[in-house]
């Protein structure tokens, strides 16, 4: 009841890991696909090593939390090890989806990446939307049309495999609809929507300075839900892919939300922090009841219903 598929590739249920949470190692990995996970995303690494922001990089806010983590990243050969770490099947049998969520500064270092480890997952999320990243990475390249063109373009070009180049959108532009259109027509196999609101600031008003050693961070958690569900809302109207939607889940509701508004599965990330990895195996309980409630047979026939007359 609860399986979906992107592109190919079966999930046994929409609820897959997010990345940048519990994602820096095989360990993790396995432990969130063992809590019950449809897949897991891994955190986003690069060709080189990049050691990233000094702390303190999370502030908890009203609604969520801000962070500027800085893209940090062991490099692509280091990372490759994990990879190859991550468990096939889960303890109940069930074939496990591994996303690598990959950032570089232009086209060449993406389609560098890709070449590394297509064998080593089932899906390439291609990170071009982080706020807060280093070395001209993240939302500078995906608030460019063009060149969210190009990296997409070059990333399929470069594969020898048949695996899906996912592309991971920032909402901090001002017509999201036309980069993932820019997106699709270079061939991405769907999307990810949302990355983090921002940049945002916390004020430490007895020290009187930003609380972040970067100042400035990227928003995530249930205050962004509502622009995430737009988001997705408005790229399934513009566009013909798949659609992951990302952004303050934290429930079964918020799960229905997204697949109503067009994403065919969802993301989970900061509400692990205060739910824990069990959030997986209870989302996917209450939204089965919630789904035979309701008389829905299959996640398919949830996707895009807020769309219809």
């Amino acid at each position: 009841m609860l399986k979906t598929q992107i592109s190919g590739i079966e999930f046994e249920n929409p609820l897959i890991l997010a990345a940048g949470i519990m994602g820096s190692n095989a360990s993790s990995l396995n432990w969130i696909l063992d809590s019950g996970a449809g897949g897991v995303v891994t955190k986003s690494f690069s060709k080189e090593p990049n050691k990233g922001y000094s702390n303190p990089t999370t502030v908890r806010v009203e609604g969520g939390i801000i962070n500027a983590i800085g893209l940090s990243s062991p490099g692509v050969d280091n990372f490759k090890e994990e990879l190859k770490l991550i468990n096939k099947t889960s303890e109940s049998g069930q074939k496990n989806v591994a996303i690598a969520s990959i950032y570089g500064s232009n086209p060449e270092e993406f389609s560098y990446l890709v070449k590394k480890i297509e064998n080593l997952v089932d899906m390439v999320e291609l990170n071009v939307s982080c706020p807060h990243a280093m070395s001209g990475c993240g939302a500078a390249i995906g608030q460019d049309p063009n060149l969210t063109y190009e990296i997409v373009k070059t990333c399929q070009k470069a594969k020898t495999t048949d695996t899906p180049i996912i592309a991971k959108l920032t909402p901090n532009v001002t017509d999201l609809t036309e980069i993932a259109s820019f997106a699709e027509k270079a061939g991405a196999d769907g999307l990810t929507l949302i990355n983090s609101l921002g940049p945002g600031m916390k004020i430490d008003i007895n020290a009187r300075v930003p609380i972040l050693s970067n100042k400035l961070g990227g928003m995530s958690g249930p205050s962004i839900k509502p622009v995430a569900i737009r988001c997705v809302y408005d790229a399934y109207v513009n566009c013909n892919i798949p659609i992951i939607g990302v952004g303050g889940i934290s429930n079964y509701e918020d799960v229905v939300e997204f697949l109503y508004a067009g994403a065919t599965a969802t993301q989970i990330g900061t509400s692990i922090m205060y739910e824990g990895v069990e959030i997986f195996s209870k989302i996917a309980r209450d939204l089965e009841e919630f789904m035979e409630k309701n008389e829905f047979k299959s996640i398919d026939e949830m996707i895009g219903y807020a769309h219809r007359d």
